[in-house]
């Protein structure tokens, strides 16, 4: 049963040829019936393009519009008692009025054709009031004009539902196109972050590893504590910096986590002062202040002011020259944070870094720009006066700020 409606959805032209040829059967077997050779003659030929009308109502329903109305008027013309294949007529007039692809006068024309058919066919050959009463008339014209307006309505009900389908699937597409988009617009924004972090994981970390490993080098026959003590912060530092790539890497991972791996959460505020112990086991002075009674705060701003301080100071580490100091001073206020990096270093290596990094990664004020805009911040850097650089950002901690 299912591969019968399967094939008469595939071949409806086919399916309509058989009707067309069952159709005209009927309608010869009548026509012979009737007395008159000429007239015979005549009604099979209406009755063949009555056929031709069914077997193509699909794939030219304009042009078998035509051709019907066509065929009405030579009945009338002609003498031709109506028939079984006058049949097409309401058939014609249904698949117009539902055919989206027909155009809209054509569906027009057919529904002043089923208004109007009916009633010349009705005074043509049932007579007028002189033969019949008046109300006969009336009664018959309107038994046979309610067919064919009622298959011009059902044709014209199917064809807003389908344009209603036809619109419900392209919005379905458009939407499904619009969130693959998305999809991607939201994978790029990511990769770029992740671009981020790993900048700032890795210039930091690899930054004091190298003045260590430099600094081991230089004391390793004089002093070798002092050289163990550089080895182990070196290799402490390469673990942390593993840790946290290994973090922001995880999110590209399509499996699930591997049994007994831990991520490492992303650092915030409460680990500036590791930080800052970390950048002075490197040999860099910080001043590190807290001003303000500290609270909880948006892991966004969280991370947003460690990055600025770990990118700031590594700027200083790496172009502030020798003998350089930096202050760091956090300070809570009702509603933002405000975030302070100064150095006494060199302002004019500093604007090497502002201009995109002396190290051509293009990462430094730009990636700080970056972040403070998306928590809509302010940030505000560059060098100070009399020497050295200054970094000032101003982080919201309300939303709706």
């Amino acid at each position: 049963m299912q591969r019968l409606y399967d094939f008469l959805r595939r071949h409806p032209t086919g399916v309509d040829s058989f009707w067309a040829f069952l159709l005209f059967g009927i309608t010869g077997l009548w026509v012979i019936s009737q007395p008159g050779l000429a007239g015979k003659a005549i009604g099979l030929l209406i009755a063949v393009g009555l056929c031709l009308v069914i077997a193509l109502r699909r794939k030219y329903p304009v042009k078998m519009l035509l051709l019907t109305i066509a065929l009405g008027v030579g009945q009338l013309i002609l003498n031709v008692p109506p028939n079984p294949g006058d049949f097409s007529m309401m058939v014609i007039v249904y698949t117009v009025a539902s055919e989206t692809s027909a155009r809209r006068w054509a569906a027009r024309l057919a529904l002043a054709a089923a208004l109007i058919g009916p009633v010349l066919s009705q005074l043509r050959f049932r007579g007028g009031p002189a033969h019949l009463p008046l109300w006969a008339v009336l009664f018959f014209m309107a038994l046979l004009t309610v067919p064919f307006v009622l298959a011009w309505v059902l044709g014209d009900s199917i064809r807003t539902r389908r344009a209603y389908w036809a619109q419900l699937e392209e919005k379905a597409t458009r939407l499904e196109k619009e969130r693959e988009a998305q999809a991607r617009i939201a994978v790029a924004a990511e990769r770029a972050r992740i671009a981020r972090e790993l900048h700032d994981v890795v210039a930091h970390n690899v930054s004091v590893m190298v003045v260590q490993a430099d600094g081991a080098a230089y004391v390793l026959d004089a002093a070798p504590d002092q050289a163990r003590q550089a080895l182990e912060t070196i290799s402490g530092t390469g673990r942390q910096a593993l840790a946290e790539m290994r973090r922001l890497l995880g999110v590209l991972r399509t499996g699930e986590q591997a049994e007994g791996e831990e991520y490492v959460p992303q650092p915030g505020v409460e680990q500036l002062a590791d930080l800052i112990d970390q950048v002075r086991g490197a040999g860099l002075p910080v001043d590190f202040r807290v001003v303000g009674e500290s609270r909880p705060l948006p892991s966004s701003v969280e991370l947003t002011a460690y990055r600025i301080v770990q990118e700031a100071l590594t700027n200083t580490r790496k172009h502030g020259g020798p003998g350089v100091s930096a202050t760091v001073r956090l300070t809570y206020r009702d509603d933002d944070l405000d975030l302070l990096v100064e150095d006494d270093g060199r302002g004019a290596q500093h604007e090497l870094y502002e201009a995109g990094g002396a190290d051509g990664l293009g990462h430094g004020l730009i990636g700080m720009r970056e972040r403070v805009g998306m928590v809509g911040g302010i940030l505000d850097a560059g060098p100070r006066p009399g020497g050295g650089f200054r970094v000032n950002a101003v982080l919201p901690l309300k939303a709706e700020r």
